[in-house]
């Protein structure tokens, strides 16, 4: 793709300027942090390295929705959004490891493997992502497979992992924080 047309591309959902600066803010943050040098030297060319990196990889951060007609840039969430999210995440994993440590660790184990399967839709492939791996990232979750109409089958180790999984609230948590609309439903068990 040449870059006059993601320039001045309609369809890309959010302001192309922001997220050029957004992207060379945090490159050049991380440039600094990485050289740990204040002269002017290096703080030049901090910002020529973000100037070029952002140039260079913008239209790859573009990803388009499943018709084609719009288009996301991988990072544009909230960052107030994505820290509450963040901490949110991390309770869960908390709670999680809890879960999965009583069952395993029990006179008996209270393991009881099942699949679960529920629909959620977003217009933003980040938000499917995202989602995704939040559940393979919580202990006694694996996401198995997602499907283009948006169905996921997930492998739950315990009935509260299970449970968890299809209260809806991480995906809501994950529609809020792509400002998605919430379009969740759990789906028929094959058992």
């Amino acid at each position: 793709m040449e870059k006059q047309g993601v320039l001045n591309n309609n369809n890309i959902v959010g302001s192309p300027l922001v997220h050029k600066l957004t992207l060379g803010l945090v490159l050049f943050g991380f440039w600094m942090v990485l050289s740990g040098r204040t002269e002017t030297k290096f703080i030049v060319y901090g910002i020529i390295t973000a100037i070029v990196t952002v140039w260079l990889t913008y239209p790859l951060l573009l990803v388009p929705n499943k018709d084609g007609s719009k288009r996301y840039f991988v990072f544009g969430v909230s960052i107030p959004k994505f820290i509450m999210y963040f901490f949110w995440l991390m309770w869960q994993l908390v709670i999680a490891n809890i879960d999965v440590l009583v069952a395993t660790t029990a006179q008996e184990l209270k393991i009881d493997p099942k699949v679960v399967r529920f629909y959620f839709k977003a217009d933003n492939p980040m938000a499917a992502v995202v989602l995704a791996n939040s559940i393979t990232l919580t202990p006694g979750t694996v996401t198995i497979n997602v499907t283009d109409d948006g169905l996921y089958e997930i492998h739950a180790l315990t009935t509260g992992a299970a449970a968890g999984v299809l209260d809806g609230s991480m995906q809501k948590k994950v529609a809020d924080l792509y400002g998605e609309k919430f379009n969740f439903a759990v789906a028929e068990s094959e058992e």
